[in-house]
């Protein structure tokens, strides 16, 4: 008896501190922000950095075969800095704004999660940690980070480019949009029946005007 008692007592605790991780109304939801907790490898805030992000198809229209995107694919912030998110979309289907790979113990699962089922805004923040990383920004729901929504964040610099940023890093596999030669071949075909057909029938016709007329 006492057994479960600590079992429901725990699972309590789990549900208040999982629920207290989350934000979540009728336009949208935020899980994992901190505005306050530092990072263990960090004795103070070194910057406060404001940042607004809007996604969207709109911000896509300049890369090749893409169908969403962020308006922009890097930013950059000093270690141990406080980033206030603004994270607007700007389409009325969902989008996600993600990063990936933050300290376990003050994000869970290593995630900033920003979503919003449409049209709106909203607002989080986090405190990065000191080490130099690029970490990981995108949008989770299906193929919205193959279509294009896919960004990183670097902090001090970062340790590099991540694979498939558009515009700035190569793709891990490219997209191919290959002609198929066979088809523009049979059509080419046709069309050139086609041009003879009507070439003959004018000239049938033409003759048989001039024939009646002798």
């Amino acid at each position: 008896m006492k057994n479960n008692k600590f079992l429901i007592a725990l699972l309590l605790i789990i549900s208040q501190v999982s629920f207290a991780s989350m934000q979540m109304d009728e336009k949208g939801m935020v899980m994992n922000a901190n505005s306050d907790n530092l990072p263990k490898d960090c004795p103070q805030i070194s910057e406060t950095v404001n940042l607004t992000v809007h996604a969207g198809q709109k911000y896509a229209a300049k890369f090749n075969g893409k169908m969403f995107a962020f308006d922009q694919q890097q930013w950059e912030v000093k270690p141990c800095a406080k980033i206030n998110i603004t994270f607007i979309n700007d389409d009325q289907i969902r989008h996600q704004f993600m990063i990936h790979g933050l300290p376990g113990y003050l994000y869970p699962d290593g995630m900033l999660h920003l979503e919003l089922y449409g049209e709106g805004e909203l607002h989080a923040s986090l405190i990065m940690p000191s080490q130099k990383k690029t970490y990981l920004v995108h949008c989770e729901l299906a193929q919205h980070a193959e279509k294009g929504m896919k960004a990183q964040l670097k902090v001090g610099g970062g340790d590099g480019d991540l694979p498939s940023i558009p515009a700035i890093s190569t793709p891990i596999k490219s997209d191919a949009y290959l002609l198929d030669w066979s088809v523009l071949k049979l059509g080419g075909i046709v069309s050139l029946l086609m041009i003879v057909l009507i070439i003959g029938s004018g000239r049938w016709m033409l003759s048989r005007y001039f024939n009646r007329q002798k």
